[in-house]
């Protein structure tokens, strides 16, 4: 029967059309089928059809490749083209092809930056419907499902559903495999990719592949940069409804998720599930290519990429790839030449504003980020992480000729290096060889003596930014580096080596003449200059040339009167830093060194060497003129102030 819906609108007339499968009424509204069962109204007969389908749970069409049933012939053409890779719709404007014209539409969007669908309440924009569906729900805390069961709430129906089937124990879809059961049968499909690997979904934009559609609905907002969930208390936008609830709990500070074993709590379970294996060591994400095994499923991810070469994080700015986020933010910075965000108490300017918060942990001293193991506190997270890896022992990153293990990537790279025979970087001027570009713009800078890195407090000029950073903590004091032994903190990684020889008195360099061994290889180039008599330092001013490039600067300090040392109790100056630390201890009254004969303290080195002459009775200072040996050079210059120098003025 076929019906004029113009006449239907007019005369108001209602009349009922009975098919084989469904009953079907008309009104007089905008809509005129309605279904009987769910009451949803349709403005064509066909559409009602299509939607009683769902209750009817018919599938008609099956695909003759992996037997998979569909209600919708539509539908199952789609899915062929799953196992085809056709794609029959191109875009105009860019020639990507798609699989379907919904997935080509979207897309579009992205050229058109179109986004139809308002929220009436705050007005916000949306490209696709069911982004501002999510969004209104962060508006309102309505939930008008609720189970009878238990009283528990929810704001839509299906919620409640399978919420209802906690309470029946109703699982009727079982996996072949591992026995697990669903309520559900498209949960037990969603469940069965992960056995077979299959990704059915994959993104029109990046072609990036998910098991499950949630999945990819979530990661096209990376792409479109969508936030519809917001915070009600500080309006911060997120992207998914999942990081909005992380967020409410650090407005109360709730830790639902405790540990048994020492009682420390979490915000989320699966922050408690990682921190339980460091009690019980387990591991139990496994690499399927090396049979590496890993605590963490993020560590795996990691690992994977060095077998597969994956790098699913670009820069919009130049098209580097990259495998972990942290090294996309870290090149990102080196785009951003303004910076916008300036710390107050230093004036240290930053990119982000990220930056700027991590930065304020310095003058603060907070340390958020603790060790579960150890309780070792760190203002940052990346420290922290870089810190856990000690105690789990895990190693993410491999080397694919010798499948050594390194915890940081960062030393993987060093590592690869030792396998290249030549590098392919070489400086034009000294022929050195670098494996890196970036290495020999740095190594060039020695030449020219280019430092295009300045201090905003002192407009100290640097050739490299890290030493930049490293100047930044003698002006807010910062020690990130701190010694296992004694509990000593150091601003430079460089001096905590250093330092950390003291207890170990480890030398691991010696001089190939005299055999004299260093604890430093910086050490022991500047010793060799003392045979070969090398003096490649001298002073612009006097020309007075020196071994030492320290002491070149402390001798050009002579002409400039410099005293950049201060003491913070006195305000007294010096030139040497050493001497400050010196000075130090005439307040502390400390004393560190001592003497292995007899245990008497002294509060620099100097003195000590001086003491122990005593008990040697070594005298390693000897007079040119008369050859006279004394222990101490203050001794030997007396000797020739009140000698030599008066027998020749004698004369």
């Amino acid at each position: 029967m076929e019906l004029n819906v113009k006449e239907l609108t007019e005369s108001g007339k209602t009349s009922i059309l009975v098919d084989t499968k469904v009953q079907i009424s008309t009104s007089s509204n905008d809509k005129f089928f309605t279904c009987d069962v769910c009451k949803k109204a349709f403005a064509k007969k066909w559409l009602l059809k299509r939607h009683f389908l769902c209750h009817t749970n018919e599938k008609s069409y099956s695909c003759h490749l992996c037997n998979k049933e569909f209600s919708r012939q539509g539908n199952l053409i789609h899915h062929i083209r799953t196992h085809t890779s056709e794609k029959p719709y191109p875009c105009d404007l860019c020639n990507k092809q798609f699989s379907q014209v919904i997935y080509l539409n979207k897309h579009y969007r992205n050229h058109t930056n179109d986004k139809r669908f308002t929220c009436d309440l705050c007005k916000r924009q949306f490209s696709r419907k069911d982004y501002l569906n999510e969004h209104y729900r962060t508006h309102g805390n309505e939930k008008p499902y609720s189970c009878d069961a238990c009283g528990k709430k929810f704001n839509e129906k299906r919620y409640l559903n399978k919420h209802c089937r906690t309470h029946t124990s109703e699982t009727a879809h079982s996996c072949d495999v591992c026995g697990k059961k669903f309520t559900e049968k498209r949960c037990l499909n969603n469940h069965f990719r992960t056995h077979t690997g299959e990704k059915p979904f994959s993104c029109v934009i990046c072609d990036k592949k998910f098991s499950q559609r949630s999945n990819l609905t979530q990661h096209y907002r990376i792409h479109t940069n969508e936030k519809p969930f917001s915070c009600d208390i500080c309006h911060k936008q997120f992207s998914w409804n999942s990081d909005l609830k992380r967020h409410f709990r650090t407005h109360s500070n709730e830790k639902p998720y405790f540990c048994n074993v020492c009682g420390k709590e979490f915000i989320e379970k699966r922050y408690l599930n990682d921190h339980f294996r460091t009690h019980t060591g387990e591991k139990p994400f496994s690499c399927v290519i090396c049979n590496k095994k890993f605590s963490q499923r993020s560590h795996l991810k990691m690992h994977h990429r060095t077998h597969t070469n994956e790098k699913p994080y670009s820069c919009d700015v130049c098209n580097k790839q990259f495998s972990c986020k942290s090294d996309l933010n870290r090149h990102l910075r080196t785009h951003m030449t303004e910076k916008p965000h300036s710390c107050d108490v230093c004036h240290k300017q930053f990119s982000r504003k990220n930056d700027l918060n991590i930065h304020i942990y310095i003058h603060t001293n907070e340390k958020p980020y603790s060790c579960d193991v150890c309780k070792k506190q760190f203002s940052r997270k990346g420290d922290l992480n870089r810190h856990n890896s000690a105690h789990t022992n895990e190693k993410p990153y491999s080397c694919e000729e010798c499948c050594m293990g390194f915890s940081q990537k960062g030393s993987l790279n060093k590592h690869i290096r030792t396998h290249a025979n030549k590098a392919p970087y070489s400086c034009d001027v000294s022929g050195k060889g670098f494996f890196e570009k970036r290495y020999l713009n740095k190594h060039f800078r020695t030449h020219t003596g280019e430092k295009p890195y300045s201090c905003v407090i002192c407009n100290k000029s640097f050739s490299q930014t890290g030493d930049l950073n490293v100047h930044y903590r003698i002006h807010t004091n910062e020690k990130p580096l701190t010694c296992n032994e004694c509990g000593k903190q150091f601003s430079r990684k460089s001096d905590l080596n250093r330092h950390f020889r003291t207890h170990s008195n480890e030398k691991p360099y010696s001089c190939v003449v005299c055999s004299k061994k260093f604890s430093l290889k910086r050490g022991l180039s500047d010793h060799y200059r003392i045979h070969s008599g090398e003096k490649p330092y001298s002073c612009n001013i006097c020309y007075k040339e020196f071994f030492y490039k320290s002491n070149l600067n402390v001798h050009c300090r002579s002409h400039t009167k410099e005293k950049p040392h201060s003491c913070n109790l006195c305000n007294k100056e010096f030139s040497l830093k050493r001497n400050l630390i010196a000075h130090y201890r005439t307040h502390t009254n400390e004393k560190p060194y001592s003497c292995e004969v007899c245990t008497k303290r002294f509060s620099n080195r100097t003195n000590l060497k001086i003491h122990r002459v005593t008990h040697t009775g070594e005298k390693p200072y000897s007079c040119d003129i008369c050859y006279k040996k004394f222990c101490h050079k203050s001794t030997l210059n007396k000797h020739n102030q009140t000698r030599h120098t008066i027998g020749k003025s004698m004369q």
